[in-house]
Formats: C-alpha cells, structure tokens, sequence
C-alpha cells in the first residue's frame, strides 16, 4: 500500500448501537496519498479522542482519479466495494447511474441540523443528481499559478503585482527567463487528471466543454484553446515530463512558473527548496481574466454492500465527519484545497488565510467556480485517454496545425460519446 496510513485504524463518530467493547469495522479508500495522508494522520487524533467504537481501515491508494473509478467498477463487479470511497467531482455520475454509489437522503433525513452545518450551495450541487445527494464533497480545488520568486527576479518580477495576467504575457517572461539562463522557465497542467486544464481554458471563455454527448471542441472557443497550449508549449519551449516530476522540479526551485491546481500547495511548502512562493489567480486570455473555471477535488460516497445497519449509520458517521467542521478545515490546513464547508472556512479558519496566502488564490477565484465535467457513457474514460493523448501530442510537436487536430479530435470523441 502506498500510503502512510496503510497501517492504521481511524477511529470515528457514529450513533451505533454499541458497547465500548465492540467496534464496527468499515473500510475506506481515497486518492493521491502524497496529497492526502498528512490530512488523514492530522485527523486521526480527533477521532482517536472522541468517538472509539468504529474502526476504519484504509485500502490502498487511488494513483489518480481516473484509477479510482477503474477500481471501483471492478470492485463492484467482484463484490468488493468500501464502503466509503472518495472520487472526482467528475466521476460521480458514472457511479450513480450504475447503481454503485448510494443516495445519500435517508441519512440527511435524520440530520435535524444539516443544513446547519454550512456547507456550501454550490459545491454541494456538484454531487447532487436529480435531486438527490450522493456525494458530499471533500476538498475543491481551482487552478493556479505557482511562481518562485526568486527565479521571477531574473526577469525583473519582484513583487505579485507585476505577475502576468494573460497567457501572452507568460509567453514573454519565458523568453526573458531563457536569456537570463532558466532552461526550463516553465510547466502548464496539461496533463492533469481529467483534461482539467483543457475544460479551463473552455471555461475562461464560458464554454462548455461538453454540453449533453454533445463535445464542444468544434467551436471558435475550441480551436483558441487548443492554438493557446500550441503557443504556450512552443513559446516557451516546455519540457513533456510527467506531472510528479514537474512537481518535484518546481519544489526544488528549478522551474520558474507552474500552473497547476491549488491543490498542491501543502505538498509543494514541505517539500521545497529554500526559495519564495507566491501562488496567484490563473491568468487568462487578456487581462480581464478567465470568465470560469472548472472545480476540481473528489466527493466522499457511500458504495456500502453492507446489509448491517450499524455498519452502514458508521459509514454516514465518517463520511459526514470528513466533510463537516474540523475535519473539512484540516483539508485546508494540510493542502490547498478549499473546504466545501462554510462553518470551516468562516468560523474554523477565520484567520488561517492571512497567515497562510499561498492557499488564498484559489478562495478569491470561487465566484469562478463552474462544473468539472464528465464524458458521458460508458466511453468516457475512453475519451479522456484519446484527449490526453492529442494534448500531449501537441506538447511534443506531433500536432503542428490545431485546426486539422481540432477536427480529428472532435471526431474521435464524439464517436466515443454515441
């Protein structure tokens, strides 16, 4: 198992008709464990004091988004489900269309004070599917920009006032840096779960990406998204290295600039060199900015097979926990996601982001909030690989006229999609 926590039981709240002898055993999976194992180590202690008679057992790490959905498809073929799993704000309706994941209603019902307890409108809609919950979300994330400050003074930066705010203006401060000897000023998400980065520069133009099965690259707005990655790739001449290594690159203060999610900034602070890091808005197609961008993050839901009531109340009990109060606060101290909680971000972390300004960016961007969408059907996966492929294509040249690659790709996607 790849995480830290492997090894560990949490111990949680619920109200399970139990003895102070006997637990009830859960089992629980989520995504990323360089993100995500300090946050659940900082939690456990909580848990540990308060509320002794469930036990969670953590299951090996999704590698990615995608991989958690993969997983839990063949899980719940086997018979093998959590009872608990965290997946994409963009994966959810793959899950509830089939059956996997469970309506959340029944359990809220009960809750006199759940719509007390602050979480937002919003991001509570992301997992919500004709009307009812199935997922609350656990942690938001939008993109940023990551500057090392110390590497923007060579082309004359040196306060965040004077970062850039267009992507044309990146392009020219890749071109400084390379004359003042950065051999790698640059790395731009491309390949981020979920063509993340692809639906962000759709939204900063208030497109969709997807609209229905309908795939929206054969637009204006389509085609100026694919020749802005041309121009960003080839203007400043990015390397194609997998996303870890960009991370590890830019944390030992070898890369000058990074746009990546806001997610990051927890794991990038305690593992970089000793340089200056300024995070800040994601800059657009001019200078007014993006007019949207999409939520990124991951939605705990209830996949319990379970017929036992206590173990399912004990599944509510450690879903809700993780998503509410202190729980949802620890996400924010440990990363650089935004709570989906209101009570954490008002009450809990009133002064967090005065003192902590790299994880603040993406706080002022949330009026930018739009959907992370999906490929519908049972193609969607499929969908998402053939577009990772055409954007890394782009970065190593192979695609060199983006209308011809726009048409291609439009129509592989869209066969995918019917």
């Amino acid at each position: 198992m790849k995480n830290t926590v492997s090894a560990i039981a949490l111990i949680l709240a619920a109200a399970v008709p139990a003895s102070a002898e006997e637990k009830v055993t859960i089992e629980f999976a989520y995504p990323y464990s360089h993100l995500f194992d300090v946050t659940y180590e900082s939690i456990m202690p909580m848990f540990n004091e308060a509320y002794p008679n469930i036990e969670v057992v953590m299951r090996a790490t999704y590698e990615s988004y995608e991989d958690g959905t993969n997983t839990i498809l063949r899980e719940a073929v086997a018979g093998e489900l959590p009872d608990v799993t965290m997946q994409g704000l963009n994966r959810q309706a793959i899950l509830v269309e089939r059956g996997i994941a469970q309506s959340l209603e029944p359990f809220i019902a009960k809750e006199a004070d759940f719509a007390k307890d602050g979480y937002h409108q919003a991001m509570l809609d992301l997992g919500t599917f004709d009307g009812e919950v199935y997922g609350l979300p656990f942690s938001v994330s939008l993109p940023v920009g990551y500057y090392n400050m110390e590497v923007m003074a060579k082309a004359g930066i040196t306060d965040q006032s004077q970062l850039p705010k267009t992507w044309d203006e990146v392009i020219a401060l890749c071109g400084t840096l390379r004359e003042a000897g950065v051999d790698n000023p640059m790395f731009w998400g491309w390949n981020i779960t979920g063509n993340w980065f692809l639906q962000a520069l759709m939204w900063s133009q208030d497109q969709a990406t997807v609209s229905g099965a309908d795939f929206q690259l054969d637009t204006p707005e389509g085609l100026r998204a694919l020749e802005q990655m041309d121009a960003l790739f080839d203007g400043c001449e990015m390397q194609n290295i997998e996303w870890k290594a960009a991370l590890a690159s830019f944390a030992a203060g070898e890369i000058g600039m990074m746009f990546w999610s806001t997610s990051a900034v927890g794991a990038v602070e305690r593992s970089m060199g000793d340089f200056t890091l300024v995070t800040n808005e994601f800059p657009g197609f001019d200078s007014s900015g993006p007019l949207g961008l999409p939520a990124g993050g991951n939605s705990a839901m209830l996949t319990s097979t379970s017929e036992d009531p206590a173990v399912r109340e004990a599944a509510w009990a450690w879903l809700k926990f993780i998503t509410s109060g202190e729980g949802a606060a620890e996400v924010a101290r440990t990363t650089g996601y935004m709570p989906p909680n209101q009570a954490a971000n008002e009450i809990i972390l009133a002064d967090f982001y005065d003192e902590n300004p790299t994880k603040a960016t993406a706080v002022r961007q949330i009026e930018l909030l739009r959907e992370w969408q999906a490929y519908p059907g049972d193609n969607g996966l499929a969908a998402t690989q053939v577009i990772y492929d055409a954007l890394e294509g782009i970065v190593t040249g192979e695609f060199e006229d983006m209308a011809v690659l726009q048409e291609e790709l439009n129509e592989e996607v869209q066969d995918l999609l019917q």
